[in-house]
């Protein structure tokens, strides 16, 4: 077996100016996602699964990275990837979705400073990964990116690339084989589970926020909290990935390893944007009810959340501030009735909305302009989200925050990172929130962030993990 070629993926943090990307691809018919996923434990990994289209992506390694601070991360992030893309060359064969793309994502707040559970992960940070590996329509592709010094030919390097692209391959066919994602060892060995932060403290946090919307300060405001986990060994993503994939295929699946067993992954049911050209894609989800254990009764309880005055208020709020955010980017926008959105464990009021563009600028500035929508900040954004930075307890991290794709035309796709969890070794931390509105109960709230916390305990093998109280006569 020949070595890898080392020299061209060495460029960890990609420098403006100083490189040019190369990029080759080709079908790689024997390797599957679960088991290239699985080959690339221990190291920096990418992925993402659509929930809404047959399209898959993943990668490992570094072949560039790029980072930004502060209130202009969109737009530095923005400008750093039109650097990266600019001259790049592709060997695509022939297949667009081969094409390399920036994967990753922001932090909630832009003053944003990492705690313990968030300290490898910046405000804005993006890997393009040295591997790549995409699934469509029953095809898959692999592809190797590296950055060339600028005055080095990519017609000189691309046997070396080819050599280590067909190095890569033979070693991930051997390994991997036709793995499919699947499930083992359910319940996990956990030493800690607990709830920071008590119901008394919700409680107060709660009516502080009834308070202030009934005063008229903000019309809703969005509190979360935390669980913690602590296990006899590393969690196992892949597992729990795996369980996402069965149980939450209608999902947006991701996960961010920035650092080995440094992850931060989730099954979201929420898209914040989506750019191809000129058309727009986002949504407004809001309002949640559980699923019935009858057909009878899963549809009673959709026709109670679809005509709750309180949850259809909260849904209200949230498609009227996308109209207002995206009313002068773009020519038209449709909008249709909200529908209810079934998931495994819950139901949600979901309204799709579709756009023209005036500018076909890519999606990041879709994304600075939506980001974050009332369904996970509130409403007026400004007074809404200085009230929740003063309530929180514990920082938000990723959490609620836009993660997802950029590819060489700058167009991409986001979803809100709800659902999810950030581990560091054998520890993780899973995020709830809820939508607060005038005539919100703080014991309901509670309740509702029970439900949301099911999947990623699920996904993590934690039985009873439920945190519930029960309300004070």
């Amino acid at each position: 077996m020949m070595p890898e070629v080392v020299s061209l993926s060495q460029k960890k943090v990609f420098e403006e100016g100083n490189g040019r990307l190369l990029s080759y691809s080709q079908p790689s018919p024997g390797v599957d996602m679960a088991g290239f996923l699985r080959h690339a434990h221990g190291q920096v990994r990418v992925y993402w699964q659509d929930g809404q289209d047959p399209v898959a992506f993943a990668g490992f390694g570094v072949a560039a990275e790029i980072f930004a601070w502060g209130d202009g991360r969109f737009r530095d992030i923005q400008r750093q990837a039109e650097a990266l893309f600019h001259d790049a060359v592709f060997y695509d064969g022939g297949q667009p979705l081969s094409a390399p793309r920036l994967m990753g994502g922001f932090a909630f707040r832009d003053d944003f400073s990492p705690d313990y559970a968030w300290a490898v992960f910046h405000p804005a940070h993006f890997i393009l990964p040295h591997y790549q590996l995409v699934q469509a329509n029953g095809e898959t592709w692999l592809t190797i990116n590296a950055i060339l010094p600028r005055d080095e030919s990519a017609s000189a390097n691309l046997p070396m690339l080819q050599e280590a692209w067909q190095t890569r391959y033979e070693l991930l066919q051997k390994e991997t084989g036709n793995q499919q994602w699947s499930m083992v060892n359910r319940q996990s060995s956990i030493a800690n589970l607990r709830y920071p932060m008590p119901y008394d403290a919700w409680e107060t946090m709660l009516n502080k926020a009834i308070g202030r919307i009934r005063a008229g300060a903000f019309k809703k405001v969005v509190l979360a909290r935390v669980a913690e986990a602590r296990f006899a060994q590393r969690v196992d993503v892949e597992n729990a990935l795996a369980y996402l994939n069965e149980t939450y295929a209608g999902c947006y699946r991701f996960l961010f390893e920035v650092r080995p067993y440094h992850a931060f992954f989730g099954a979201t049911p929420e898209l914040l944007v989506q750019t191809n050209g000129q058309r727009i894609e986002t949504m407004g989800l809001a309002g949640s009810i559980r699923r019935g254990a009858t057909p009878e009764e899963d549809a009673a309880l959709a026709h109670e959340l679809l005509h709750s005055a309180k949850n259809r208020h909260e849904q209200q709020l949230v498609v009227e501030s996308i109209q207002r955010r995206l009313h002068h980017a773009v020519h038209s926008l449709h909008i249709p009735e909200p529908a209810i959105y079934q998931l495994s464990n819950i139901q949600h009021i979901h309204t799709p909305i579709i756009g023209i563009l005036r500018d076909a600028s890519g999606v990041l500035p879709m994304v600075e302009r939506l980001h974050p929508t009332p369904a996970l900040g509130g409403t007026p954004r400004r007074p809404a989200l200085e009230f929740l930075r003063d309530a929180e307890p514990v920082p938000r991290g990723w959490y609620g925050a836009p993660v997802g794709w950029i590819d060489h035309t700058l167009d991409g796709k986001f979803a809100v990172a709800i659902r999810s969890a950030v581990t560091q070794e054998n520890r993780v931390w899973m995020y709830a929130g809820a939508g607060i509105v005038a005539d919100s109960e703080p014991q309901k709230e509670w309740d509702e962030t029970a439900l949301k916390f099911r999947p990623m305990l699920d996904a993590l093998g934690i039985v009873n993990g439920n945190d519930f109280h029960v309300a004070r006569p």
